[in-house]
């Protein structure tokens, strides 16, 4: 069976040896150790390709560990997989809330933003007019100001 090293795994992954060890400490990986030096088996080296995944598209670690504990049951990858189905669920579900909320703000500031330059033209156009004749820009709305 073939076997890695800490420096073996960071390199890989592009993480550092520290990130490694953390995971170790959270109970999501359980190399192998002789003396000092750890031993990662093919079992942590994919271990640690779904870590690295599950945090790349926002899970949390406790999320991640639920699904990587799931396989260790009776009926192991079954229980893994419905699981983890639900979770990615829950997780795209959140992901498309937050593009229509990205969305909408992006809207919000074209419009804005549009409407600031609007009111830029004017003012450079318009650098004769007095103050009081001069739009102005309440709530991204552009308004006339009417002091008088």
């Amino acid at each position: 069976m073939r076997t890695y090293s800490i420096s073996n795994l960071a390199e890989e992954f592009g993480v550092t040896p520290r990130t490694i060890r953390f995971y170790e400490s959270e109970n999501l990986i359980s190399p192998q150790r002789h003396g000092q030096a750890r031993i990662y088996t093919p079992r942590d080296r994919a271990r640690l390709v779904l870590i690295l995944r599950g945090k790349r598209v926002g899970f949390s670690l406790i999320e991640i560990k639920e699904m990587l504990d799931l396989y260790d049951l009776h009926n192991g990858r079954a229980s893994q997989l419905s699981h983890a189905l639900r979770k990615f669920d829950e997780r795209i579900n959140a992901l498309e809330r937050q593009r229509a909320d990205i969305d909408h703000s992006l809207a919000e500031l074209r419009e804005g933003r549009a409407k600031i330059e609007i009111m830029l033209g004017g003012l450079q156009s318009n650098a004769h007019a007095s103050d009081a004749k001069r739009p102005r820009l309440v709530g991204f709305g552009l308004t006339p100001d009417h002091r008088d």
